[in-house]
Order: C-alpha cells, then structure tokens, then sequence
C-alpha cells in the first residue's frame, strides 16, 4: 500500500506564491505581452517582493515555457478523452488543431503569439526529447494505431508525421494574418496532411 506524501508547510506556502505569481504574470502578459509585461506590477499584483519573482522564474521566458507546458498537459488531456471513442486519422487532426486554437481563446492573442514565438525561438532551452511534449506522444500513439489499422500507408512514420502537423499548424497560427485566412489554411493542412497519410 502506498501512501501519499503531503508537503511541508514551507513547501505548500512556496508552490502558493509560485502560483500566485504565475498568475499574476500570465495576466500582465495578456494585458501588454511578454516583451512589454512589467516586472513591477506583476509582483504587486502577487504581492511579492521583486527578487522572489526571480526565484520562481529566471526571466520572463520561464513564465511562458511554464503556460506553455501546462497547456500542452491540458491538450493531451482533453485528446486523449476524445480519442476513447474510436476516430479516423482525419477527424483526430482536426480535433487536435481545433484543441490547440483554444489555447489562443485562453491565453488571449499576445500571450498565445508569445508562445507560438518561443516555441521556434533558438534561445529555447536545450535538451528537450520528444517525449517531453504530450500532445506529441499523444499524436503519434494515434497515427501508429491508424498505420497498424491499414487506415494509412504503412510506410508512415508516426513520429514524423506527428511533428510536421504540428510545426506546420504552429506554423499556420504564427504567421496567418486574419481568422478567416487562418481557418482556411488549417482546412488545407488537415486535408494536406490526410492525404500524405493515407493509404494508396
């Protein structure tokens, strides 16, 4: 039997601030974005001092790394309950790009851009495997299932099909001006990438 471990006091107050402090950061970054978000007012919003916010995040980036993995954690989620319902390979890419365009209704359009940003960004931290990356691990379970299922080519390769959709619906989100352009280019990709999948 195991038990669980409930955290110290100290440990309880600290993972408080840490989350007061994200979410007093993720509001100032909706409000005027990453580059323009104000230190100060993020931690008198959270009622920190000015080096704590610092202890928690290093820089700014850290905070959108942070939304950007739990985002990512909440996607998979929300992916993995609606794939417990059997689904074609179309339908599954076009409810994961669905799922990654209510990320911009969550975190409003500048934050949403920050991250789009950050993901390409060179200055991201190393070291990163894809395994790391849920909605990842989740795609490619999925496009193996359909490859093992004859419903695509069985040359696929369930991992790099997984990660040019992805890049290419990042890709799509980051740099589509207008949301009538957008969605029909997200179409076009979902469609694109169906029929590279499919079996001939």
């Amino acid at each position: 039997m195991t038990t669980s471990v409930k955290p110290t006091t100290r440990e309880a107050r600290r993972l408080q601030t840490r989350s007061r402090i994200l979410g007093a950061a993720t509001a100032e970054f909706k409000r005027c974005g990453m580059a323009g978000a104000d230190i100060g007012a993020i931690v008198a919003a959270a009622g920190v001092a000015h080096g704590t916010f610092f202890f928690h995040f290093p820089t700014k980036e850290h905070v959108v790394l942070e939304l950007e993995s739990r985002e990512e954690a909440r996607i998979a989620a929300e992916l993995a309950r609606f794939l417990e319902t059997p689904r074609d390979i179309a339908t599954t890419l076009a409810k994961t790009t669905e799922l990654v365009i209510s990320v911009e209704g969550r975190l409003g359009n500048l934050l949403f851009k920050d991250v789009l940003a950050l993901h390409f960004s060179p200055s991201r931290p190393q070291g990163e495997a894809w395994t790391d990356h849920p909605v990842i691990v989740a795609l490619v379970k999925e496009i193996d299932r359909a490859r093992q299922d004859g419903e695509t080519h069985p040359d696929v390769d369930p991992f790099c099909s997984a990660v040019f959709f992805l890049l290419s619906v990042y890709g799509v989100l980051s740099t589509t001006p207008g949301q009538a352009a957008c969605t029909t280019m997200l179409r076009e990709l979902v469609a694109t990438a169906v029929r590279s999948l499919e079996a001939r």
